[in-house]
C-alpha cells in the first residue's frame, strides 16, 4: 500500500513538473541597486529573483522578491550575436518579388536596450524610423539544424524594435550604423517561453496611434526557416537574439516621440526617443 501511494505521489509530482515545464513563463532581466539580474515576473508588481540566466536550466529561484517599480528593465537576452531578417513581410516589400532566401544582417549586442530605455537620436541622423518586430531568443546551441528542430532551440519570444536610419542605409556600404547604432535595438520587457510563435499578432504604435499591424502567418520566411537558415552558417548560442522582420510602411520618429511594440498576450514594449547630448 505504501509503495502504491509513493508511486502515485511520484507520478503526480512528475506530471506537475512536466506541466510546469510546458507552461508559459515570463522571464525578465533587470538592474536593481546597480546590479544586473534575471527573474520571473510573478505578477505586474513583483519579480522573483533567479540565481542566474535561465538558459540551460541551471538557474534556480533564490527566494528573494523585488518590486517592479524598483528595477530598470534590461534587454532579456545574453547576446553574443544579434541577427535580423530584412524584407520579410509582403506588406513591407510592396510590389517587389520576394527573395529566394531570407536576407540577413547583423546588429550588435550594444544596440540592445530594455523596456522604457531611451532611443538615442544621433546628432548627425536625419531619418530615424521605427520597425515593430517579433524577436526570438535562442535557448540551446544551434548549428545546421532543420526547421523541424527549431522549436526545441528557441527559449522564448518577445517584442522588439529594429530602429533604422534610412539615409544611412542608402549612403553606407553596409548597415553598420544604420541598424546597429547604440540603442537601436529595444526589446522586452518579458521573454516568454512556450509560445506558439507561428500564431502571433504584432502591433506597432507611434505616439499612441496604431501604425503597424500583422500576424506571423504572413511572414515570407517563417521563424523556423529564419533560424534554420541562419544556423547553416553561424552557430547560434544560448542568449543570442534574432529579429524576424517588420510589416507595412514605416515612418520617421523624432526626439520626444514614443513607440510601442505589442504582441498581445506576450509583451508590450515602450521606448521614448531622445536627442543625443
Amino acid at each position: 500500500m505504501f509503495r502504491m501511494i509513493a508511486l502515485v505521489a511520484g507520478f503526480a509530482l512528475t506530471t506537475a513538473t512536466a506541466a510546469f515545464a510546458q507552461a508559459q513563463v515570463k522571464y525578465v532581466k533587470y538592474e536593481a541597486h546597480s546590479v544586473a539580474a534575471w527573474g520571473i515576473l510573478e505578477n505586474e508588481n513583483t519579480i522573483q529573483e533567479l540565481s542566474g540566466a535561465p538558459f540551460g536550466g541551471a538557474a534556480k529561484l533564490t527566494g528573494r522578491r523585488i518590486k517592479v517599480p524598483d528595477v530598470k528593465f534590461l534587454a532579456p537576452a545574453e547576446a553574443k550575436k544579434v541577427i535580423a531578417a530584412g524584407l520579410n513581410y509582403k506588406s513591407h516589400i510592396g510590389q517587389a518579388s520576394p527573395a529566394k532566401y531570407v536576407g540577413l544582417f547583423a546588429k550588435f549586442p550594444t544596440s540592445l536596450i530594455g523596456h522604457e530605455g531611451e532611443i538615442i537620436y544621433p546628432a548627425d541622423a536625419t531619418t530615424v524610423h521605427y520597425e515593430a518586430e517579433i524577436c526570438v531568443v535562442i535557448g540551446k546551441k544551434a548549428q545546421n539544424i532543420t526547421e523541424a528542430q527549431v522549436k526545441d532551440h528557441i527559449f522564448g519570444v518577445t517584442a522588439c524594435n529594429d530602429v533604422s536610419e534610412r539615409a544611412w542605409q542608402k549612403q553606407d556600404l553596409q548597415w553598420f550604423r544604420a541598424k546597429a547604432a547604440d540603442t537601436f535595438g529595444p526589446m522586452g520587457p518579458v521573454l516568454v517561453s512556450n509560445v506558439d510563435y507561428n500564431k502571433l499578432k504584432l502591433i506597432g504604435r507611434h505616439n499612441g496611434k496604431v501604425v503597424q499591424e500583422t500576424t506571423t502567418d504572413l511572414l515570407i520566411f517563417s521563424i523556423d526557416n529564419i533560424v534554420s537558415y541562419t544556423s547553416r552558417y553561424i552557430t547560434l548560442e544560448p542568449g543570442d537574439v534574432i529579429f524576424t522582420g517588420t510589416p507595412g510602411v514605416t515612418q520617421a520618429m523624432k526626439p520626444g516621440d514614443t513607440f510601442e511594440v505589442e504582441i498581445p498576450g506576450v509583451a508590450l514594449l515602450r521606448n521614448k526617443v531622445v536627442a543625443a547630448k
